[in-house]
C-alpha cells in the first residue's frame, strides 16, 4: 500500500465556508498602530500594503489606499501614484527575498470581478514561479503555500525598526 501525503491548509476553510468579516479589513487595517496584527508591512502617504490572509502564492500583497473607495474613478492621482511607488518597492524586496520568476498586479473591482472586498479598492501583488500552477488547485482545491504569514511578513517588513513605516 502506498503512503498518502496530506497537505493541511486549515486556514483556508474561513473562506472557502465563506465568512467574511464584518468590517473592512482595510479600514481596520488603517486605523490600527498594530501593524503585525493586520500583517501591515509597509505605510506610504496615501497608501499601505499588507499580507494577504488567503493568498494565491507566497507573498501575495494588497495594496490599499487610507481612503475608503471602491471604485477607478474616486481614486486621487497621489493615491494612485502611492500605490504604484509602494507596488515598485515591494516587488524589489520581494525579488530579493523570493527570487520570483515574474508578477500579477490586478484590480477586482466589484463583487462579481472577484473582489472579496469590493467597497475599498486595492491592487493585488503576486509573485510568480515558473511551473507554480499545477493539478492540486483543479483536483483538491487545495492551493500549496509553502511559507508562513508571520515568517514573511518577518523578512518584508523593514528591520531597522522591526516595524513598518
Amino acid at each position: 500500500m502506498t503512503n498518502i501525503a496530506r497537505l493541511w491548509a486549515p486556514w483556508r476553510n474561513t473562506f472557502i465556508a465563506g465568512r467574511r468579516p464584518r468590517r473592512c479589513i482595510f479600514c481596520a487595517a488603517k486605523r490600527s498602530r498594530a501593524n503585525r496584527a493586520h500583517h501591515v508591512i509597509e505605510r506610504g502617504t496615501q497608501a499601505f500594503a499588507m499580507l494577504n490572509l488567503y493568498p494565491y502564492n507566497n507573498g501575495h500583497l494588497m495594496i490599499a489606499p487610507y481612503r475608503h473607495i471602491g471604485t477607478l474613478a474616486q481614486i486621487r492621482p497621489a493615491e494612485w501614484s502611492d500605490m504604484l511607488r509602494l507596488a515598485q518597492r515591494l516587488t524589489a524586496r520581494l525579488t530579493r527575498l523570493l527570487h520570483p520568476h515574474g508578477y500579477n498586479l490586478g484590480l477586482n473591482l466589484g463583487r462579481d470581478a472577484g473582489a472579496g472586498i469590493p467597497g475599498h479598492l486595492h491592487l493585488h501583488l503576486v509573485p510568480r514561479w515558473r511551473g507554480d500552477t499545477n493539478y492540486m488547485p483543479i483536483l483538491t482545491n487545495t492551493k500549496i503555500i509553502s511559507q508562513s504569514l508571520k515568517e514573511l511578513f518577518n523578512a518584508l517588513a523593514p528591520a531597522r525598526r522591526g516595524r513598518p513605516r
